[in-house]
């Protein structure tokens, strides 16, 4: 079955992407997105800015989840998306444990997606001495990996709260897909509106393949950068996207286009008739 529901509403993600700030700026942005209404709230998985200064301000990822889950009330969380590189499978599983039940607030279940990939920035894997291998081999080790979490999922006391959602980047044919077919709730990539649905095939075959059904799979997107194209957005919509992120950088983290893709999404889901987004 073709992946996504599409009666499913439109959701909004934030990558507050933390570089060239420091914390407080973070935390006052954080509670910022949530105050706004936006539904997930990402970081990224590096040790150095991508972009500006390459020397400039920067912040860890995980450790940062943990403030996140504990200051927030609503937002879900997570990282756009974690490198598998860098840590144990199984001690990912047990942090990504450890932050769905710190996000759970008075009995509810908890907030937190765990997003997850291969790998690509060598200056990470260089300078904090990762072998960097191959775009197959970090593949390699990420189908290796996957199996590891969900099964130390199963075996944790306390067990998660909840099936944590799993969501992963990127879009390759031969091992990503295949991947996101075994595995993941959630799909994320830049794919081009017009390439989504020879994409959304070829995962269809893999989830033919794997034995699974991937229709419930929620297909995510990324906005265009610095631009409020509501044509892209809208052709990302009818393709079957329904999870629109959109990334900010520090020091500033200027909420001008937050304000703008909240209230798309809100058209959207009006002119869909189905409920506000959670």
């Amino acid at each position: 079955m073709t992946p996504n529901p599409t009666n499913a509403p439109a959701r909004l993600g934030v990558q507050l992407q933390p570089q060239h700030a420091n914390y407080t700026q973070i935390r006052d942005a954080v509670l910022r997105m949530e105050d706004l209404g936006v539904d997930v709230v990402f970081n990224w998985d590096h040790f150095f800015p991508l972009s500006g200064d390459r020397e400039g301000l920067h912040f860890e990822a995980w450790t940062m989840l943990g403030a996140w889950a504990e200051q927030t009330e609503r937002v879900e969380f997570g990282t756009l998306v974690n490198c598998n590189s860098y840590r144990n499978a199984d001690l990912q599983a047990d942090m990504a444990r450890t932050l769905d039940h710190i996000s759970a607030k008075g009995g509810d279940t908890g907030r937190f997606i765990f997003g997850t990939g291969s790998g690509w920035f060598e200056r990470d894997y260089d300078e904090y001495g990762y072998e960097f291998g191959t775009v197959g081999s970090r593949l390699d080790d990420l189908a290796e990996a996957l199996p590891r979490v969900k099964a130390r999922w199963a075996k944790l006391n306390p067990a998660p709260t909840r099936g944590i959602p799993i969501m992963i980047g990127g879009k390759g044919e031969q091992k990503t897909l295949r991947l996101v077919a075994e595995h993941a709730d959630i799909w994320h990539s830049f794919v081009a509106p017009g390439d989504l649905q020879h994409k959304l095939d070829v995962l269809a075959r893999w989830g033919e393949k794997v034995g699974r059904d991937v229709s419930g799979i929620t297909i995510s997107n990324e906005l265009s950068r610095g631009s409020l194209d509501d044509g892209h957005a809208d052709a990302l919509y009818a393709a079957g996207v329904r999870l629109f992120t959109l990334g900010l950088s520090g020091p500033h983290y200027d909420d001008t286009p937050v304000r703008h893709w909240l209230a798309w999404r809100d058209r959207k889901n009006r002119e869909a008739g189905v409920g506000a987004a959670a």
